[in-house]
């Protein structure tokens, strides 16, 4: 056998195998992960619950890990025969049986901030190198080359280590410390999620009477050579061998697969917004500035346009004026929807475009839609700072610039230098 290369978010395996024989797996990098933070140093330089946090970050939010399984898996597969007068290199066609895709909540592209640093902290978590932007494995059937040295059964495979879990989402916010004072802490908000990464991918032949370590990729492939069965015993011409826990672990990948999806179709129609009959709002009337400077959320005039930073003047006809409606509070966190003044609509972000780092906001006729929900955290009792965050994409809100006329927008880390941060000022 021969021996490669690794394949690379206001109111009160050790790849080191001892076989029987020659077989040594092989490691081959087709994709190269970002290398993460050893672990140690991702949790020693993340924020944790409970750390004090500034006003500058109340629109900003960070990720925790809640849970974290490592699974060797398959993603290609084919058992193989080799005689006597077919050994040598050789070429096989193996066949697909599981696509790992790299995501983060509902988002498959991992685009900002909040996913990458997510999927590092998984890597820290788990100790492994994982795949920290949107990929995934091949979804098609792929070769392998291979030294045969010695007659037998084979299984020829490519896999790696998926990595599944769930993640919460650490936002600063208003905690009461008793007696009447509160401080602000990084406290857990209510954006949670799942994630899937993977780490290097590995090629490689496994028999049936070689000794791997329990739970490896190459004790998952052996399982697969459905070793013991008559196809594994009996005496073959050189070429494929029919595998039938191979066949049944596909069929059944492919299933889930297809359940998934008719649930995903079937959750879309369900989840279909219906218009409100009417909307609960506070009396009080508000403008969402930059702190300390004249700018202020205006709504747009015109459907194709978002909500922008503006000066209030005798032109603005309340596009400024905003208040909270059906307002829910949860462990010390607001949950509004924006009602503007001036355009009778509520704050959105556009469906079409809500996966998108930095997509804008605006607005549209209020109905019951989690894109028209936000979270709003609080600073300190006195005084009118605050940050929000899309209930539906767990983004914070922000603008790139100080400047008229410039759209607000999401950030799914929010803003770095605290420009996340608005006043809530009743007008």
């Amino acid at each position: 056998m021969r021996h490669t290369r690794p394949t690379g978010f206001l109111g009160k395996g050790l790849v080191a195998l001892t076989a029987t024989t020659a077989s040594v797996i092989a490691t081959m990098s087709l994709a190269s992960p970002a290398t993460a933070a050893p672990t140690g140093t991702a949790a020693a330089s993340a924020v944790k619950p409970g750390d004090t946090c500034t006003t500058a970050d109340l629109g900003k939010r960070h990720p925790y890990i809640k849970s974290a399984e490592v699974t060797p898996t398959i993603t290609h597969f084919k058992g193989w025969y080799v005689t006597d007068g077919s050994t040598g290199s050789q070429t096989v066609d193996t066949s697909t049986q599981e696509t790992i895709t790299v995501s983060v909540g509902a988002n498959g592209n991992i685009q900002g901030s909040f996913q990458v640093e997510t999927l590092g902290m998984v890597g820290g978590t788990v100790g492994l190198n994982v795949q920290v932007s949107y990929t995934h494995t091949s979804s098609t059937n792929k070769s392998i080359s291979w030294n045969f040295q010695t007659p037998g059964y084979y299984g020829l495979y490519e896999g790696t280590k998926k990595v599944t879990g769930t993640y919460g989402s650490l936002n600063c916010n208003r905690t009461d410390l008793g007696g009447g004072t509160y401080a602000l802490k990084w406290t857990e908000g209510p954006d949670t999620g799942s994630y899937t990464t993977y780490t290097t991918l590995e090629e490689g032949a496994v028999r049936c009477e070689d000794k791997v370590p329990a739970n490896s990729i190459m004790a998952k492939a052996q399982v697969l050579l459905d070793c013991g069965s008559a196809a594994a015993t009996a005496k073959h011409p050189a070429g494929p061998v029919p595998s039938a826990k191979a066949d049944a672990a596909k069929a059944a990948y492919e299933a889930g697969k297809a359940a998934k999806a008719a649930q995903g179709v079937k959750a879309a129609q369900a989840a279909k917004p219906a218009p409100l009959a009417g909307l609960s709002c506070q009396s009080s009337v508000y403008k969402i500035e930059v702190p300390g400077k004249p700018l202020n959320w205006s709504a747009p005039v015109l459907a194709n346009d978002g909500i922008r930073l503006r000066q209030s003047n005798w032109t603005s006809a309340h596009l400024d004026n905003w208040r909270l409606c059906n307002v829910t509070e949860r462990n010390g966190v607001l949950e509004a929807s924006l009602w503007n003044w001036g355009n009778g609509g509520c704050a959105t972000i556009p469906a079409d475009i809500a996966n998108r780092e930095q997509a804008y906001l605006t607005t549209a006729t209020c109905v019951e839609d989690d894109l028209q929900r936000f979270y709003i955290y609080r600073d300190v009792p006195g005084s009118s700072k605050v940050g929000l965050q899309n209930k539906y994409t767990g983004s914070m809100l922000g603008h790139d610039r100080y400047a008229d006329g410039e759209l607000v927008r999401q950030y799914s880390s929010g803003r770095p230098d605290g420009t996340g941060t608005y006043a809530l000022t009743a007008v």
